[in-house]
């Protein structure tokens, strides 16, 4: 079925059209299926960072190269997840579903079967495209399928998979290293995988609900570098700026520009790739912004608490792994009790005091962290920083999506997964390079290597309290007493393209 998208027609598409009250069974099943699906899927993307070391060993290649094992997967994510707002529009959930799950497993044996590094790079291809799509599958069939009203606890359910299948990863890495052989990473998830598709894939709807425009070459052309650079470009500068990675970023740049022009082209239509009308409701762009800079703070973090425990503290990497995951483990048990305050409160009375927190720890990371700091400090502010973050990501889903009609939300989905995406990047590029920065110019200046380690890691952590400031004011911009999706459909008065 295709929608108007002309602006006087919008006002009167509701976000969710015949919602029922309360969730149907096969409805809660299916936002199960996809919910679990979801959550390894996730846990895979950061399953490899503890392993890289061990492969190193294994391939006898180099550092550099061993880390494309993560970029590569990054970068395939950042290609595919602007395309998927076009899939989920021309395939029924469950085919999206199948594809999705049918890479991933596809990927996930590759790589436990894998001869050499080549072969293991191509598996994380395939997996990271099926973990691309599967992130806006559940999120755009959420806004279909539940009343407004509760989808801040389904939204804090989705904020579970965000938060503590990541933290998880590296524990569950360390601790099958510490055992077995690298492969069974993936041999343990592929019963899992395979479950789920067989279990979901009857149980989903085969119904088409969307549009069936051709599939935009030019589109492609523009995207696949346009994204695909920019990741690449942005995670490059944590190792410094060099000619070729500034090359990158302006072609990527050039790229994105002559890809927005044309969605806008193209959407008049509704055959664009990335349809970009999403953006002209406002709170769905105060929290794009606003997630943004949570992602940048978060993904940040996670890369410099653990350079941190292991360059200055010397602590091992399952040690490591075991300090963050209380963090993870505490936003998975908020989440759901954050969305249901999310449903009675609305965004800003969640926000505004998460990010107040969340800049709380950061500054105190700035301030605390030396040679000495006992673990149990440790354990103790990550989980304060999670508990911060805990009172932004539910809202901040919630209240992006909320606003859109039916005919855009899977756009919206892939919009907001794809900037996520590009958010982390930069987070882990700019945190990064502070440090490294920092940490020269001490050594530079005759202080000792191990202070100053020390001393360049604060910098980093305030660039994150930074972003933290930003999420407060954001915050206080959103609403405070969550409306009906009905009040929101009218999109923020902006000039028209």
């Amino acid at each position: 079925m295709a929608f108007p998208f002309s602006e006087s027609s919008w006002k009167q598409i509701p976000a969710v059209t015949n919602a029922p009250e309360r969730l149907s069974k096969q409805n809660f099943t299916t936002i199960a299926v996809l919910i679990v699906s979801s959550f390894v899927v996730i846990l895979n993307e950061t399953i490899m960072n503890v392993a890289l070391p061990v492969l190193m060993v294994e391939f006898n290649v180099t550092a550099d190269a061993i880390q494309w094992l993560s970029t590569i997967f990054m970068l395939t994510m950042a290609v595919v997840i602007p395309m998927t707002g076009f899939l989920l529009q021309r395939l029924s959930i469950r085919n999206v579903f199948v594809l999705a799950m049918g890479l991933f497993t596809l990927g996930t044996l590759l790589a436990a079967l894998a001869p050499g590094l080549g072969v293991l790079l191509l598996a994380r291809v395939i997996q990271a495209s099926g973990t691309a799509i599967m992130m806006p599958l559940l999120m755009t069939t959420i806004l279909h399928l539940v009343p407004a009203e509760r989808r801040g606890v389904l939204m804090g359910n989705v904020s579970i998979v965000i938060s503590v299948a990541p933290a998880i990863g590296p524990t569950l890495s360390g601790l099958i290293l510490q055992f077995l052989s690298w492969r069974f990473m993936f041999i343990v998830i592929i019963p899992i995988a395979v479950a789920a598709l067989l279990i979901g894939t009857p149980r989903l709807s085969k119904d088409v609900d969307g549009a069936s425009a051709p599939l935009s070459i030019p589109s492609l052309i523009l995207a696949i570098p346009g994204f695909g650079g920019l990741v690449y470009g942005l995670s490059g500068l944590s190792a410094g700026i060099t000619p070729l990675n500034l090359g990158i970023l302006v072609g990527a740049v050039l790229c994105l520009v002559a890809f927005v022009f044309l969605q806008l082209n193209l959407q008049k239509e509704d055959k664009a790739l990335l349809d970009l009308r999403p953006l002209n409701y406002k709170d769905f762009t105060l929290s794009l912004v606003l997630m943004m800079f949570s992602m940048i703070s978060l993904f940040g973090v996670i890369i410099l608490l653990p350079m941190f425990f292991t360059s200055v503290l010397g602590i091992e990497t399952l040690t490591t792994g075991l300090i963050m995951l209380p963090g993870g483990l505490l936003m998975g048990i908020l989440a759901p009790m954050v969305g249901k305050l999310y449903d009675k409160v609305g965004a800003r009375p969640l926000i505004v005091p998460g990010a107040v927190v969340l800049l709380v720890s950061l500054l105190g990371y700035a301030m605390i962290l030396n040679a000495d700091t006992p673990i149990w400090l440790l354990v103790v502010m990550h989980l304060v920083m999670s508990l911060g973050l805990a009172f932004i990501f539910t809202p901040a889903f919630t209240t992006a999506l909320n606003p859109l009609p039916h005919s855009l939300h899977s756009h919206g989905s892939a919009l907001l997964s794809t900037l996520q995406q590009l958010a982390g990047a930069m987070g882990t590029a700019l945190l990064v390079g502070v440090v490294a920065a920092a940490t020269a110019s001490k050594i530079a200046d005759g202080v000792d290597p191990l202070t100053a380690s020390v001393e360049g890691f604060q910098p980093g952590f305030l660039v994150g309290a930074a972003c933290s400031v930003g999420i407060v004011v954001i915050g206080f911009l959103l609403g405070g007493k969550n409306k009906s999706v009905a009040a929101e459909a009218e999109p923020a008065k902006v000039p028209s393209h």
